[in-house]
């Protein structure tokens, strides 16, 4: 359900507000410039702004989704997508490794409240 700019999802039995003012969505919406590497009805990926790796892009869904605790199960199409995504990016780009990482909750390392998936090549890398 949204009012205003106001999301309210039931995760778990719990009502929480889901701001949509959100990075995210702005990249998405076309409100904040991105380096787009790959865009479709779904999934949109971008590169990052600070990256932790020669080659990290950031592959999100079009829908607003918090993070993986906040995944129904009509959800699950889109964990798929990401993974697809990010292997048709890592063929496009020829890269030869690659690692994905979802950080899931600020204790995770998730810095935006937006579901997304980092794909990161280039050399060995820490986790971001």
């Amino acid at each position: 359900m949204e009012i205003g700019n106001s999301r309210f999802a039931n995760t778990g039995g719990k009502l929480e507000i889901i701001t949509m003012d959100c990075i995210f969505c702005k990249i998405i919406n076309k409100e904040v410039p991105s380096e787009v590497v790959y865009e479709d009805d779904k999934i949109i990926a971008f590169k990052d702004i600070n990256p932790k790796a020669p080659v990290h892009f950031l592959i999100v869904p079009k829908k607003h989704i918090v993070s993986v605790n906040h995944l129904e199960m009509q959800d699950k199409a889109i964990m798929a997508d990401l993974v697809f995504v990010a292997q048709k990016i890592s063929r496009e780009k020829n890269l030869k490794g690659y690692k994905l990482v979802i950080n899931v909750g600020s204790d995770g390392g998730q810095a935006i409240d937006h579901l997304h998936l980092h794909l990161l090549s280039g050399k060995p890398t820490e986790l971001p």
